[in-house]
């Protein structure tokens, strides 16, 4: 009996092994046949599953998880000390299923055809093209600024309620965009994480929970990042698993968006990369950039980056570092860098315009 329960398990971890290493080496039949067909059917199915709930199913999921687990060390702590072997083997088979649960229910879109190519957004962009696109978000966040606050010293003060941010989001989601989603986000799902103070000593803003397919945002955060962080959260449960892209979308959405605190989220969200940029390539075009934003916008930079900076501890790098790791083992070779990579689809979509 053991001997065959040990060969299913062995098949079961091979058949799921190979599932896996299909979806991963041929991104165009990942695309075709889990992010534009099976992925939409499990996202809305959740969504409309858990989206109405008004708390987060996906973070007691994870409490319940790690529960049993400690709880189960702990029962069984003697005979694991005797039979290490035995406890290894059902450890790495209990694993290899949640890790391809994982995949199933969101992580496949890793490994879908990239959406800059999708798109056909040249490789490189020429800095003519970067400073005008810079230009545009310049005069862009200054305008909304004033539209926002009459005094040019003051940051603009977000007093919208995070569930009122959630609804505009999900509101900009109904509209049309560059993008064809595979399928309509028709039940909205974002809630608050109940692990906010976790993730905001973490350094995360926010994160897609892949087995309820729940877009948790940090309830703790301030300032201008709160709507577009809301957006990119909602990417990743259109499918858009990698973190420039995920960015990307979530600038376009909230950009789009009747409502001028999502513009001026997007636009701040946005400037910050490609002013990151401008620097690297030409620092008297980047003072000369920086010399005519109004002082109320690097008052709103400022509140933001404060807010992180007062949450900083040792064990915060080793969160990133971790997770740096886990995207490169996700086909996002840059790892954590990746999020900066959003510039050049920022530059693309703004020379559409």
């Amino acid at each position: 009996m053991k001997v065959k329960s040990k060969v299913f398990k062995g098949t079961v971890i091979l058949i799921l092994v190979a599932i896996w290493l299909l979806f991963r080496n041929f991104p165009h039949i990942t695309e075709k046949f889990y992010s534009l067909f099976l992925y939409p059917i499990i996202a809305q199915i959740s969504h409309f599953l858990f989206g109405w709930l008004p708390f987060s199913v996906g973070d007691i999921f994870y409490t319940v998880l790690i529960g049993f687990v400690i709880f189960y060390l702990v029962k069984n702590r003697k005979k694991i000390r005797q039979q290490p072997i035995i406890f290894l083997g059902k450890a790495t088979f209990f694993g290899v299923q949640l890790i391809f649960v994982f995949f199933l229910l969101w992580g496949f879109n890793y490994f879908r055809f990239p959406l800059e190519k999708s798109l056909k957004v040249a490789q490189e962009h020429s800095k003519v093209a970067l400073f005008r696109s810079t230009q545009k978000l310049v005069n862009k966040a200054n305008l909304l600024h004033l539209q926002l606050t009459l005094n040019a010293d003051e940051k603009v003060v977000y007093k919208q309620s995070l569930q009122d941010i959630y609804q505009e989001a999900f509101r900009c989601f109904s509209t049309d965009f560059i993008i064809p989603f595979a399928f309509e986000y028709r039940y909205k799902s974002v809630k608050n994480s109940l692990y906010s103070p976790l993730l905001t000593y973490m350094g995360y803003s926010g994160y897609l929970n892949p087995f309820t397919n729940e877009a948790q945002v940090n309830a703790l955060m301030v300032g201008y990042s709160l709507p577009v962080t809301a957006c990119h959260e909602i990417a990743h449960q259109m499918g858009y698993a990698a973190e420039n892209e995920a960015n990307f979308i979530g600038y376009v959405m909230a950009k789009q968006s009747q409502d001028l605190y999502f513009q001026y989220s997007a636009t701040l969200f946005a400037l910050k990369y490609l002013l990151a940029e401008v620097r690297k390539n030409d620092t008297q075009k980047y003072n000369e950039f920086i010399g005519q934003l109004r002082q109320g916008i690097f008052e709103n930079y400022k509140e933001v980056r404060q807010f992180w900076q007062q949450y900083q501890n040792l064990a915060e790098p080793l969160f990133k570092a971790s997770y740096d790791a886990f995207l490169k083992a996700n086909n996002q070779q840059e790892g954590i860098r990746s999020y900066d990579f959003v510039t050049k689809l920022i530059i693309w979509q703004l020379e559409q315009e």
